[in-house]
Formats: C-alpha cells, structure tokens, sequence
C-alpha cells in the first residue's frame, strides 16, 4: 500500500486542507480531510465517484459529493426529537426538517488523519450541543484498501446519551461519465420505508413486490424511475430507504464499463437515491455534471427514526460504543 497526501486548498477562515492518496495497486483512492470525502476512486482506469477540482468547489456545492454524514444521516421531521424526557430543536435545512447534520454537519468538518496498515484512520470531536446535539461524541471513520475494494468502519462513543446515524454520501457512475440511468441494479430488499412529499417515512414498512421499488432481480435504473407511482413521483425517482432483507445490500453494473460494484453493510438499511435533484455543475477534471448522473447508496439506520421507536433504534447511550462497516467491492 503506497500512501501519500498533498494540499487541497484552504477554507475560508485560513484553515489547509489536505487530499490523502491511496493506491494499493489494483484500486487508487483520494479522500480529503475535509468531512472524510471520497473525491477519486479508480478501478479498472475508471474514476467511478463524481468530486471537484478544488476545496472552494465542495463548500460552494450542494449534494454532499462523497461526504461522511453525521451526527444524524437522512431526516428528522420537524427538526426536533425527544430524548430522557428533554425536547432538543434542531437547525431546519430540508424545508421544515432537519437532513444530514444540520447546518454544518460532519460533511463540513476537518478531521485528524492518521495512517494504518492498509488505510487512513479520520477522527473527530464532535462537542456537546454542536448543531444542538447532546453530549460529547467521539467518532472515528477507517478508510482502507482491500483488494479491489474500499471499506468504511464507523466507530463512536459518547459520555451522554445522543442519536447517531453514520453514513456516507458518495456519488457513483460506474461508467465514469454520462448518467447513471442504464446502470443495472439489484437490491437486497424485500421492504422500503414509505415517503411523504417531504422524503420523511410516513412509518409503512411497503413491500417492493409489483412496485417500481422492486429490485430483487435486477433491472436498469432508468426503466421505471419516472412510473406513475407515489414511490418515485414524490421524489423525483429513487430516493426512498430500503430495508435490507439479505446480503448483498446492493449489486450494481455500469451498462458501457462493464464495471460490477457489491455492497455489503451491518446496517439494517440503505438509501438508494437516484440523483433526482442534482443540478447543473462542473465536476473534476472538466467533466460537467447533471442530473441523474451519479447513484447514491448510503448505508444507515431508518429515516427520522427517533420518531419510529419500533424500529432499529439510533440511539446512543453514555459509555456505548457505535460500530458498523460498509464495504464496496468491484
């Protein structure tokens, strides 16, 4: 494994950033210090994730291009939650709700880097009552190389009870160009959870069977992804959380790469989103991106699951230890 790193700019404020490369031979990585981005990942020749040329780029962007979300990934209706008896209001950033951290989330952070083995071990303190979250969380995020694969290991502990729902927002193109919409996809998922015109869990666990949502056996993304179906017209296409029935969480094959990728995840979910509201950018190395052409598969617990005590809790209780791993193999 060959590690090296090199400058990404700076922020606003005066702080440096710092692109951290991986290659071990088979697969090349760039992740960024800046919240623990997936910028670059090369396989076959083929760069697969979209990313920006500069720091500037991902500050001024929406989308959260390759980032690590946190505290809470997804959504929290109506921006506040209860905990131990005490209502805890946060920033309203999806409309009404709460989405992906709040208003500067783990997206937005600089993270302490350190080398490993075959990887990069990303740290960070995240405070009590930062974005109006409880106490004192302590996270740290593995990136590593495993063959012709890269691998996520979430970690954290807290000194007071908290909410935690880790995940990460990489935007893939197997194809590395062009959108995402003949892409093949199967998903390991019997169920997925219900949305509103919000994106927020109406609490029906639906069944994909007969559905546009039903990618037990494979089938392009593009073919049903405009179906006259609450499903995908509330969102635009595919931006619901699927309830993982059996491994692998997802198997996906770019159409012109012939490039296969395989996720697997100790998450009781993962949210396919297809893209729906990316607008007209421009992307590394002079691409131009727009909509649909990058797919998301973020690993996580339900959607606004504090509210949903029935199901996997996202709770995280004093002296606890939070773990779980997400792996993409090609």
């Amino acid at each position: 494994m060959n590690i090296t790193k090199r400058p990404f700019g700076t922020l606003a404020d005066g702080r440096a950033v710092t692109c951290w490369c991986m290659d071990n031979g088979v697969v090349q990585a760039e992740v960024l210090d800046y919240g623990v981005t997936i910028r670059s990942l090369v396989v076959d020749g083929v760069d697969v994730v979209l990313g920006y040329d500069t720091i500037e780029e991902y500050v001024a962007n929406d989308g959260y291009l390759g980032a690590t979300i946190g505290r809470v990934g997804n959504r929290i209706a109506g921006s506040c939650f209860e905990l131990n008896g005490k209502n805890y209001h946060l920033y309203a950033n999806d409309g009404k709700n709460h989405l992906h951290g709040g208003k500067e989330g783990f997206d937005a952070k600089i993270w302490n880097v350190e080398e490993t083995e075959n990887g990069i071990v990303c740290s960070y303190l995240s405070v009590d009552g930062e974005e109006n979250y409880p106490g004192n969380l302590q996270v740290k995020v593995t990136v590593t190389l495993e063959g012709k694969a890269i691998q996520l290991k979430y970690w954290a502990t807290t000194d007071a009870d908290t909410i935690l729902n880790l995940t990460n927002h990489t935007y893939f193109n197997l194809d590395g160009k062009g959108d995402i919409l003949s892409h093949t996809i199967r998903l390991g998922a019997d169920r997925y959870c219900a949305g509103d015109e919000g994106c927020l869990p109406t609490g029906e666990l639906a069944p994909v069977q007969g559905t546009a949502m039903d990618f037990l056996t494979p089938h392009m993304i593009g073919e049903r992804i405009d179906a006259d179906e609450d499903c995908v017209k509330l969102s635009g296409g595919y931006d619901s959380n699927f309830i993982i029935s059996s491994s692998p969480a997802a198997v996906v094959k770019g159409a012109q790469s012939g490039i296969t990728m395989t996720v697997t995840t100790t998450e009781p979910g993962v949210q396919f989103y297809s893209g729906n509201f990316m607008k007209f950018r421009k992307g590394k190395n002079g691409a131009i991106y727009h909509r649909r052409y990058g797919f998301c598969l973020e690993t996580q617990h339900f959607p606004d699951s504090i509210h949903h005590p029935e199901w996997p809790t996202c709770i995280l209780k004093a002296g606890e230890t939070y773990e779980s791993t997400t792996k993409y193999a090609f």
